[in-house]
């Protein structure tokens, strides 16, 4: 009796800890996302913030794998889960490019806002593929559906509408405003939307593919450590074609580091939370 106690109240302390790590990392993806608009406005490449901010992730990694299982034995990789394994890193490095490719036709309010929609479109996704049952009459599952549906309403209005203005400009500085440039605001504002939205989809997407992977191989830091290093591989694969000139992969000492370097906290919180899976 008081075995199974424990254990109820061990896997109680399990979600609790979830909880707090996902709620934390919204709050500091709301940093990243203020930084890395901050960044674009700077000069700094999209491509290019992708491929730095997974490269510096791997000096933390590569380094914590090899004194993890220096005197662990982990279990041998197969080609199957190596070809799984490339499959999530596309699906990551394609988010990610997504991700600030948004933010930059857009704002990060929308962005942050956008992210909503990713927990909606993993329970669309988990009830086709038989993960998630969806029975109506359970309580849980019908609030499921119910943010569900609330989510992708917000999403559509808040990228429909943009919404006037929290600081208006004076009368003689509105009159030099065209209605040319009123309409390619809006214009950006919706396709940073949809971006952002197939941005969600995508995190969604490769989530669910995430689980499947570590239920079969669960190495966790060994599978963060992988994916990491098949991102930054396709990121600068990537970045090389879209990227022209040697002049954009130069960093500056200023916002572009501190967001790069704020961007690998990313990858230690979703190796805590890949932990309780």
């Amino acid at each position: 009796m008081r075995t199974e106690e424990a254990g109820h109240r061990s896997k109680l302390l399990g979600l609790k800890s979830v909880t707090v790590i996902m709620v934390m990392v919204e709050f500091l993806d709301v940093g990243l996302n203020i930084l890395s608009k901050a960044a674009m406005k700077k000069g700094m490449s999209n491509f290019v913030f992708v491929v730095y901010a997974n490269a510096l992730a791997l000096f933390v990694l590569l380094p914590s794998s090899f004194f993890f299982y220096r005197r662990r034995t982990y279990p041998p990789l197969s080609w199957s889960l190596i070809c799984k394994l490339f499959l999530v890193s596309f699906m990551s490095s394609g988010a990610q490019l997504l991700k600030f490719i948004g933010i930059n036709y857009s704002s990060p309010t929308m962005a942050s806002a956008m992210i909503d929609l990713m927990p909606a479109f993993t329970f669309i996704l988990a009830v086709i593929t038989g993960m998630e049952i969806l029975d109506l009459r359970i309580t849980s599952r019908q609030a499921k559906c119910i943010g569900t549906v609330v989510s992708i309403s917000g999403a559509l209005m808040l990228t429909l509408y943009k919404g006037l203005p929290l600081i208006r400009a004076d009368a003689s500085h509105s009159k030099l405003i065209s209605l040319q440039l009123l309409l390619s605001s809006q214009t950006n504002w919706f396709i940073g939307g949809i971006v952002l939205a197939f941005q969600s989809f995508l995190l969604a997407m490769m989530h669910i593919a995430e689980t499947w992977v570590i239920r079969d191989y669960p190495a966790v830091l060994m599978v963060t450590t992988i994916r990491c290093i098949f991102v930054t591989i396709q990121s600068a694969a990537i970045s090389l074609i879209a990227v022209k000139g040697l002049n954009a992969w130069k960093l500056k000492p200023d916002i572009e580091l501190i967001a790069i370097g704020y961007n690998v906290r990313d990858d230690l919180f979703q190796l805590y939370r890949l932990s309780f899976l």
